[in-house]
């Protein structure tokens, strides 16, 4: 025997000894998976993750059960999947939230985003918009921002949440604009796009799926995506780059994770399996319909991506002031 499969071998009986004993002699999957996410049902992350977890369970052959697990910015979710067992039975359907922004945002964290984990892949990237209500007069994002400078605090943006990814994309852009405008943070992107609509706060940034059907209804005006190029639901509409902000890189993303020391041979067949589930025409249309471009990146491409999300957000909250305990 040589020295890699040696190695092969130590692993196998490693990964062996941890499951479960009614499973250890039966190839993995012998049994069905939990995908938590870490948010509540009816958002995009649980739309989602239920599409998702369909194809994967097909391609895997076993029956993939997602378990919604809400709270504190879907560091409750987070945590259960960074406490779990590394049998690859219960896995993560991570986001730009809880492994970008929560990092950067939160004093005591109650799992580390990038020690704690195992990444398997990028799954999506779904654009943001910048949205005004009815009574912003301004037609251009430039003219907006230029009257945010001549008349501080002129103007107000609407988040979901403070430290949330909308609360953070509006700091970051005030940041490389100089413009002036003030936060209004709610209790959810419900109520927040509700006083936008009705002219008690100017305008909101939120991901492509929760804001077009206000733009498309004509409650909202948006003035700019967050994307590399227009996109097919509202091709008007230029991109931040168009609008003369080149360096604005924001986008909401969702992913999957393990917890960490995940075997590799159960990352590599749940990579496998996501490659192909992400490439079923079917469930790309259905990505697609929620503004969603499919990624399905290398293990090591996505764990990059978070880190660098994570130094971005730092450098923001930094600047801005904003933490929570």
């Amino acid at each position: 025997m040589n020295r890699r499969q040696a190695v092969a071998a130590t692993c196998g009986a490693l990964f062996a000894s941890a499951l479960p004993a009614q499973t250890r002699n039966k190839p993995w999957p012998a049994e069905p998976i939990r995908l938590i996410v870490p948010f509540a049902t009816g958002g995009t992350a649980d739309v989602v993750g239920r599409l998702f977890a369909q194809y994967l369970g097909a391609d895997l052959g076993t029956t993939v059960v997602v378990e919604n697990k809400a709270g504190a910015g879907g560091s409750i979710g987070a945590r259960i999947v960074a406490d779990a067992r590394s049998d690859g039975y219960t896995l993560l359907l991570a986001s730009s939230s809880t492994h970008a922004a929560n990092p950067a945002v939160y004093r005591k964290l109650p799992y580390d985003a990038v020690t704690d984990f195992t990444p398997i892949s990028q799954l999506i990237t779904v654009p943001g918009v910048l949205s005004v209500g009815s009574r912003v007069p301004e037609t251009t994002l430039g003219a907006l921002l230029e009257r945010s400078r001549q008349e501080p605090d002129r103007y107000t943006y609407a988040s979901s949440g403070t430290g949330g990814l909308g609360n953070l994309a509006m700091e970051l852009l005030k940041r490389l604009t100089g413009a002036r405008i003030l936060h209004v943070p709610y209790k959810g992107a419900g109520p927040a796009f509700n006083d936008v609509i009705g002219g008690q706060v100017s305008m909101i940034w939120e991901p492509l799926p929760a804001s077009l059907p206000y733009i498309k209804s004509g409650q909202l005006r948006a003035l700019a995506v967050a994307a590399k190029t227009r996109v097919e639901e509202i091709p008007d509409v230029p991109t931040f780059a168009e609008a003369g902000i080149k360096d604005y890189d924001v986008s909401a993303w969702n992913g999957f994770l393990g917890p960490r020391g995940l075997p590799a041979e159960v990352v590599a067949r749940l990579h496998t399996a996501t490659e192909r589930a992400l490439a079923n025409p079917e469930l790309k249309t259905r990505l697609k319909a929620l503004g969603g471009t499919v990624v399905a990146n290398t293990p090591d491409a996505f764990a990059d991506i978070m880190r660098t999300e994570i130094a971005k957000w730092k450098q923001v909250t930094a600047s801005a002031g904003i933490a929570l305990d």
